[in-house]
């Protein structure tokens, strides 16, 4: 059984995005520079933020994070976005959801303008990524297509179950798992909350992709011998044998799971490494304008 390790895996990444850093700063030219829009005082949101503010300078980048009260309204916010939309220094904006209920998530998400939308949720960039075009692609889908191939996981013409339709993980990871490329060209069945018979048709699944929100809601009996399982879920449960007072599992029994499968993603240390590398890659990537010339 291979231990897919998407710590290591994204600290390559990032290695890498910090030697292409140092490139641009010998010639000259301009430092990457991603900005991020905080909402409120929600301690995970704080927590991510101050995680991608951390990683940016740890490769080089420069950051901005703004920080807005809970009781800011839509239109401030939406005045926020377009002033860093219009500033030329800055190559990559993230809001950083939730948002609190009186501001709609669309409104924000469709005021990015699609060359700095880096988390890749505009509908410019989703329809991009349909068509197989270059586009900003959502952090972390994009780090499970980076996984699968940097691992030299086959996905041709391989079944890939994809347990959950979020526009975030599910959807989008089921496009990309069936375009024509690598990693792709797999044969893809999107499951959800609505689906019946679903242990039938996750025990015929070559590649199982879990994002589905519910702690350890894949077991053993679900897989199939020897396949890839990805398992995009992280939740927090209490374990009074821990110092902290919690430890952290996913939405995949691991301790069954793993005994069947041929790879799998950890909890923690699978994908959510990943989604930071991600986010940093299509920042780069705006910097050096690659997606929209």
């Amino acid at each position: 059984m291979i231990l897919v390790d998407g710590k290591k895996t994204s600290q390559d990444i990032k290695n890498e995005i910090a030697a292409r850093v140092a490139e641009i700063k010998t010639e000259g030219g301009k430092t990457p520079h991603l900005a991020a829009i905080l909402v409120g005082n929600d301690g995970a949101s704080q927590t991510y933020v101050g995680a991608k503010v951390k990683a940016c300078h740890e490769i080089g980048f420069e950051s901005t994070l703004v920080r807005l009260e809970e009781t800011v309204s839509e239109e401030e916010l939406l005045k926020v976005v377009d002033d860093i939309n219009q500033n030329p220094d800055i190559d990559g904006l993230i809001v950083q959801l939730p948002l609190p209920r009186h501001i709609s998530v669309e409104k924000v998400t469709n005021k990015i303008k699609p060359e700095k939308d880096v988390d890749g949720f505009t509908p410019a960039n989703v329809g991009r990524m349909t068509l197989n075009w270059p586009a900003y692609v959502a952090a972390t889908p994009y780090g499970i297509v980076e996984l699968l191939k940097r691992y030299e996981i086959e996905t041709s013409g391989k079944h890939c179950v994809v347990i959950g339709r979020s526009h975030i993980v599910g959807s989008p990871m089921s496009i990309l798992m069936a375009r024509n490329g690598n990693p792709g060209n797999a044969t893809v069945t999107l499951t959800h909350s609505r689906t019946q018979n679903l242990k039938e048709i996750t025990k015929t699944a070559d590649i199982l992709i879990v994002a589905i929100g519910k702690p350890e809601f894949v077991t053993a009996d679900m897989v199939k011998e020897g396949a890839v399982v990805i398992d995009v879920g992280i939740h927090r449960v209490e374990d009074s044998s821990k110092k902290s007072g919690f430890r952290l599992i996913g939405d995949v029994k691991f301790d069954e799971v793993s005994q069947k499968a041929s790879a799998i993603t950890p909890v923690p240390g699978g994908v959510g490494p990943m989604t930071i590398a991600s986010l940093l890659y299509n920042t780069l990537q705006a910097a050096e304008k690659k997606i929209y010339q």
